[in-house]
């Protein structure tokens, strides 16, 4: 039942024969006979996954002949959403995320954080049900899922554990401190989460982990292969909303992993202005003399906040209604 609960949440149909009709019972067996023979009889009708062989004080015998199960699978792909990456032309990877062991309220937060955060390539609404470690690897293959990222906790820390199925390598890192999405909402005066910000997946910056050691290569390989491949060249600015970035720091032996939004801001264009094309609503002038004066009256036309030059980009094309092509755009995270 476990691994029939995780390809329902996982957005596929199954068929599958009942064991009732895959079992198929042989009397009248000479007492003699060997459970090897009784599959040399059968083996040509398909593949015997068992056979319960039965030999009574006073034959004849009989036996039990089980056939394998036939097992199709009919991914349920969305539209728009292939499952080939147009760059690398390997399958988009896609992963699991879920837990072993009981989880506290805080740490389950951040367990539906990390699956929001690998979306659109994961099952959000997993459950794990009396559903095993066994169960997910049994399922993962059929469906190519390759990625696991597993939360843990013991009576001393809690753990996040990065594997690839079904051969390995599995990661394993201690979480020494987090916080949730909640946490940075509450803290935000003006937090931001369009609705399509989780409709593509997160850009991926790995920062600090070019020191050449062993086990900071096999990180980076790991998580640059968790999502999909880009192609600066053909990629659309308005499907980059979100990134994940990872900071190695060598004094501390600490990885960062934090997720941010990505905006963008056209520098030199008071935040009055930018309201108003964004908005789309009419400002009220009726204490205005003139139009102008509502870029440049005090309280109306005031700058938005001081833009950092290490922080503006020059767009390719337009995005949006505000940031325009061959123009400055602060990024704002």
């Amino acid at each position: 039942m476990g691994e029939d609960m995780i390809r329902r949440e996982a957005g596929l149909v199954w068929e599958m024969s009942s064991r009732a009709s895959r079992t198929l019972y042989v009397g009248k067996l000479p007492g003699d006979i060997r459970e090897r023979e009784v599959g040399d009889l059968f083996y040509k009708y398909g593949s015997i996954a068992h056979i319960d062989l039965k030999i009574p004080p006073r034959p004849p015998g009989y036996a039990f002949v089980e056939k394998k199960r036939k097992i199709s699978v009919k991914p349920v792909v969305k539209k728009n959403q292939g499952n080939v990456d147009h760059v690398t032309g390997d399958k988009i990877p896609k992963s699991f995320v879920f837990s072993r062991g009981k989880l506290p309220g805080p740490l389950k937060q951040l367990h539906m954080d990390l699956r929001k955060l690998m979306l659109p390539y994961t099952a959000l609404n997993l459950r794990k049900k009396r559903n095993n470690l066994r169960d997910f690897l049994n399922v993962s293959g059929p469906i190519g899922v390759p990625h696991f990222l597993i939360l843990s906790k013991t009576e001393t820390a809690s753990y996040l554990r990065v594997a690839r199925t079904p051969q390995g390598p599995t990661l394993t890192f201690k979480i020494h401190e987090y916080s949730t999405a909640q946490d940075v909402v509450q803290s935000q005066l003006c937090p931001r989460c369009p609705q399509d910000l989780f409709k593509n997946p997160p850009l991926i910056v790995l920062s600090g982990f070019g020191s050449g050691k062993q086990h900071l290569k096999l990180t980076t390989v790991m998580f640059q292969n968790i999502f999909p491949a880009i192609d600066i060249n053909t990629v659309k600015l308005a499907s980059c909303q979100r990134v994940v970035l990872l900071n190695y720091n060598k004094d501390r032996k600490l990885i960062n992993f934090r997720h941010y939004s990505i905006r963008l801001q056209p520098v030199g264009v008071s935040r009055r202005i930018k309201k108003l094309v964004q908005n789309h609503q009419v400002p009220d002038l009726r204490s205005l003399q003139d139009v102008s004066d509502f870029v440049t009256k005090a309280g109306y036309g005031s700058e938005s906040e001081a833009d950092d030059e290490a922080a503006t980009v020059t767009l390719a094309s337009d995005l949006g209604r505000v940031n325009r092509a061959s123009t400055k755009s602060a990024v704002k995270l």
